[in-house]
């Protein structure tokens, strides 16, 4: 863990008492408890979308326009949530974001046209943008005050949250209306919230005190570490334009291109979830292993080999062997290159890496549908691969700029 341990950290709390280590491992269990809620109740959110595309009586050209409500108000918050955390905290803006997406989530249901869903959606995702990077950044500062990469352990919970929810909306989605479900949710949410809000709120915040060379004659930190931020940004970038390519189109290449049935292509991207889940849960060991430069630069070129053979490959079972070796390699890339930017940056820095970063997410669905309409959708994929391998050559060539950043 080179960057960790180059990093002089002073852990104190606001109140001037160090956390012990309990203290350490109940903030560590609640903030994974707010990363698995975040994507318990993303992904059951996800799974109502066609009921209230009914309900809403929307077009799909409608429906398309309320849903960027999502990424406009997580967008729109996320800078703002980087200050609210510099003034207040990223403990008590993490609670506060995960209460205002447990209401959020119940609105959708409620609302009877697409303009109406739209506006409720700006809401839900401001909050979902919010506890992104309140609890990105606290998960930062634990990281350093325990010494150890495990930042790829909570973005596992995130996906194993997802795939709960998912699973959970499917198996339910015929017994209960959009409305009671959601509104479960929402029960659930706020008592999980309340139970880890609870745990962060009573213990000391490790704060981390960064030191900078702003000392140095002639340097510019300031401009040099936002500097370096946006290039951690580009990577998480490269990485989640994959997840959202993937999402979206990986089903469909498999059904159109390769010939499989139905439940046979949504294997694929299942497959490609839980190899993602997998790597995260072995992240906090790889990193240790190797460092975050080298896990950098070996994930993405795993997953640009991967994604290769899963757009090139002239079989389903080869294909979808690709989406589950792109899965683990782009699995710690977006939380490695989120930790370093909160290392170099704080809260700032989580906020505009992840900009950058739910940016690729959004913009890898549209590129590839724009991209397939001129080419082909197989080759279309191979941008993902490209992205992929464009981190990893990004990883490579900034490591000692980053390294010295991080001293």
């Amino acid at each position: 863990m080179p960057t960790l341990n180059k990093i002089r950290t002073a852990i104190s709390s606001r109140s001037g008492r160090i956390p012990t280590d309990p203290d350490l491992r109940r903030l560590r269990t609640a903030l994974t408890l707010f990363f698995a809620l975040d994507g318990f109740l993303f992904a059951g959110w996800v799974v109502r979308i066609p009921a209230i595309k009914e309900q809403t009586g929307a077009s799909a050209g409608d429906l398309g326009l309320a849903l960027l409500g999502v990424s406009a108000g997580a967008v729109a918050t996320m800078a703002v949530t980087g200050r609210l955390c510099r003034r207040f905290g990223s403990h008590p803006v993490t609670v506060a974001a995960g209460v205002l997406m447990c209401l959020g989530i119940a609105l959708p249901p409620l609302t009877h046209s697409a303009l109406a869903l739209g506006l409720v959606l700006l809401v839900f995702g401001a909050a979902y943008g919010g506890l992104n990077v309140a609890m990105n950044s606290a998960a930062v500062d634990l990281v350093a005050a325990l010494r150890r990469p495990v930042m790829p352990g909570f973005h596992a919970a995130y996906s194993l949250g997802g795939m709960l929810g998912a699973g959970l909306g499917a198996l339910i989605a015929g017994q209960l209306s959009a409305t009671r479900h959601l509104l479960l949710l929402t029960g659930f949410g706020l008592v999980v919230s309340v139970l880890a809000g609870r745990a962060l709120l009573s213990r000391p915040a490790p704060v981390v005190d960064r030191v900078t060379p702003a000392a140095k004659p002639g340097a510019k930190p300031a401009g040099r570490r936002r500097g370096l931020v946006v290039v951690l940004g580009l990577i998480a970038l490269c990485d989640s334009y994959g997840e959202g390519a993937l999402a979206d189109w990986g089903a469909l290449h498999l059904q159109q291109d390769l010939g499989a049935r139905a439940g046979l292509a949504a294997v694929g991207y299942s497959v490609f979830a839980l190899a993602m889940t997998v790597g995260r849960l072995s992240g906090t060991a790889l990193l240790e292993r190797l460092g975050q430069t080298r896990a950098l630069v070996a994930g993405g070129a795993t997953a640009a080999a991967g994604m290769l053979l899963g757009s090139l490959a002239p079989t389903v079972w080869m294909a979808v062997l690709g989406f589950a070796i792109t899965g683990f390699g782009l699995a710690n890339i977006f939380p490695v290159a989120i930790g370093r930017a909160g290392e170099l940056a704080g809260p700032s820095g989580v906020a505009l890496a992840s900009t950058f970063g739910y940016g690729g997410m959004l913009l890898g669905p549209p590129a590839i549908g724009f991209l397939t309409e001129w080419f082909s959708l197989p080759t279309a994929l191979t941008t993902v691969a490209g992205l992929a391998a464009m981190a990893a050559v990004i990883a490579y060539g900034t490591r000692n700029v980053v390294r010295a950043a991080g001293r």
